[in-house]
């Protein structure tokens, strides 16, 4: 017993630490449920103090709004009107000042304009003034000298009308062309004196030149100088009329005329070969000579009935010619020359063509420019129309008061 009370205070101490642990553990288990129960309690209380403050709050702000959004609708009305009135007077002047400042541009651009072209229309005129003066002086001396030359031609050509009126009343008072040249000294100075007839009516004098001496030695009856590449023509008159006639005479034997007529063909024949070798010179004379029969009669039967001896003086490059060819040959000669003195009118004339083309190439390069400032101004005249109907369509926003499409105005600070 004295034992079991000894260790009695023992005991009851292990009890208490035991009740202790147990109480503990308990606490530690109901402490959390009743934290939460007065975290809810408490809560609760301040969520309902919260409505109860907002609600105060509330009704205060809706007041204080209500006040403040008449104020301020007020504020924004005046705002509205003073700003409006700003803006109506603002854009009047801009409006005023822009189409002053428009006018002025367009007066001194239109003066401008209307300066240049003035100018510039008197600049033209006054070059196609000096250009159509100086085409006229050239077109009046062209006329001139061609009026001059027709007017030679119809002379040369009168002249050899009066002299083939001569040569026709002189074959009708001549009983005989036998009679006439009997002579071969007569009928060579016949043919002499028809060959320089016909030369001297169809030809000018600086291209003719009678009884020349070539450096051979040999004088032909007339040199025709010709431009190149033709160069120096000699022609040489011949009258084969003897054996002619006898190839003609019926008082003689056939056999006589056959030989007439052989002995005309070597005549022709001597007389081809000896102008071929004494009147074409190489370097000297052209590579052709003429050689002149002065009665077509003649002239005729040697194309038509011997045509070797035509095939041989075509070899040898001798050109027989009758008073009829040789007036188509000196024709062809003196439209060579007149072509030549035409092309060195030309080269004159295509020389003023040719400084008055370079005028008018400049004259077009400027007309150019002038249009290009033409069609600038014509675009500045249209954006400065486009601006101006922008202006007026503004204008009529503002007259028709409608507010509406302006920007809004700037809200005040709060």
């Amino acid at each position: 017993m004295e034992a079991y009370l000894q260790h009695l205070p023992l005991v009851v101490l292990v009890l208490a630490v035991l009740w202790l642990g147990w109480s503990v553990r308990r606490l530690q288990r109901e402490l959390p449920a009743a934290i939460a129960a007065a975290e809810d309690e408490a809560r609760h209380a301040v969520q309902q103090e919260i409505r109860e403050r907002l609600a105060l709050q509330r009704e205060d702000l809706a007041l204080r709004l209500a006040e403040h959004g008449a104020a301020q609708a007020l504020a924004q009305e005046r705002l509205r009107s003073d700003l409006l009135g700003h803006t109506l007077k603002a854009l009047g002047e801009h409006a005023r000042a822009d189409r002053e400042l428009l006018e002025t541009s367009m007066r001194h651009a239109g003066t401008q304009l209307a300066g240049s072209v003035e100018a510039l229309g008197r600049s033209v005129d006054e070059r196609l003034e000096r250009i159509g003066s100086q085409v006229g002086m050239r077109l009046d001396e062209g006329f001139r000298k061609t009026n001059e030359t027709f007017a030679s031609v119809m002379a040369r050509l009168a002249t050899i009308d009066e002299a083939q009126k001569k040569i026709d009343g002189l074959t009708t008072n001549v009983v005989s062309l036998q009679e006439l040249l009997g002579d071969k000294r007569a009928r060579g100075a016949f043919g002499e004196v028809q060959l320089e007839a016909l030369v001297r009516n169809l030809m000018p004098a600086t291209a003719c030149e009678f009884q020349a001496t070539l450096p051979n030695g040999s004088r032909a009856d007339c040199l025709l100088r010709l431009p190149p590449p033709t160069g120096t023509v000699a022609v040489d008159a011949k009258f084969p009329l003897e054996n002619y006639h006898r190839m003609f005479d019926r008082e003689l034997a056939e056999g006589d005329r056959r030989s007439a007529r052989s002995a005309f063909r070597a005549d022709i024949r001597r007389h081809v070969d000896a102008i071929a070798d004494k009147y074409i010179l190489p370097g000297v004379t052209a590579d052709g000579a003429l050689m002149f029969l002065p009665a077509e009669a003649v002239f005729a039967e040697v194309h038509a009935y011997h045509p070797e001896v035509v095939a041989h003086a075509q070899v040898r490059r001798v050109w027989i010619v009758s008073p009829t060819t040789l007036m188509a040959v000196l024709n062809t000669a003196r439209a060579v020359l007149k072509d030549v003195e035409t092309r060195q009118q030309i080269h004159v004339i295509k020389d003023a063509l040719g400084r008055l083309a370079k005028d008018f190439h400049r004259f077009d390069e400027r007309m150019a420019a002038l249009a290009r400032h033409i069609e600038q101004a014509g675009r500045d005249v249209q954006e400065v129309h486009t601006s101006s109907r922008r202006i007026s369509a503004q204008f009529e926003k503002i007259e028709a008061a409608r507010v509406d499409e302006l920007p809004p105005a700037p809200q005040p600070p709060m």
